[in-house]
């Protein structure tokens, strides 16, 4: 069967350390492609500010732009929101009934999958590829009796440490700093034409 990636996320803005770990997972998990799948209203982000989603698709569409396998999925713009993850997945493995789904994630969201809405129904729809993170510890016996079944349904991915948040970049536009080498150029331009990001 075919096996494609799912990313999710805000983008906000989509920078390499994405777009690393994408490859990585492709080429590891030998996927025919990745859905990048941005999040029209996360519900763990309600209260926060979040540029526009109409910028937010324009600026993955350009940070993908030279890679063919990978994809925009629109799954979670064109419905009303909260948007609830193992609801996106079960779109998605409607909308591709003969691929097997590989959701990636971090181990920061590994661990903190218990909390999510209804985990173990994410874990029907899809396998997890889990990319490593720094400084995260947590207790796979204890994610297995919060979600059972999890463990079987995990594979690590070895990939690099890459320190890039979306956040930090905001915050280095905000101070007027340089973001060049973070991002692409495409998207970097983006953000200065529409002068996202500025306090």
């Amino acid at each position: 069967m075919t096996r494609i990636g799912v990313l999710g996320g805000t983008f906000d803005p989509p920078h390499y350390g994405h777009l690393i770990l994408a490859e990585q997972a492709r080429e590891q998990l030998e996927l025919s492609r990745v859905l990048w799948v941005p999040a029209a209203d996360p519900p763990h982000k309600h209260g926060r500010p979040i540029t526009p989603v109409e910028h937010r698709l324009e600026m993955v569409r350009l940070a993908l732009v030279d890679n063919p396998a990978f994809e925009i999925s629109l799954v979670d713009v064109n419905r009303p929101g909260p948007h609830y993850t193992h609801e996106m997945l079960a779109l998605l493995a409607g909308e591709h009934p003969n691929a097997d789904l590989v959701f990636l994630i971090g181990e920061d969201s590994l661990r903190d999958l218990p909390t999510w809405r209804e985990p173990s129904r994410l874990i029907q729809y899809a396998t997890l590829g889990v990319m490593r993170r720094q400084g995260i510890t947590y207790e796979m016996e204890a994610l297995e009796a919060a979600i059972p079944g999890l463990r079987e349904r995990v594979t690590f991915l070895d990939t690099p440490l890459i320190d890039i948040a979306a956040a930090d970049l905001r915050a280095r536009v905000a101070a007027g700093r340089t973001i060049r080498y973070f991002l692409p150029p495409g998207v970097r331009a983006y953000i200065h034409q529409h002068s996202l990001y500025q306090v």
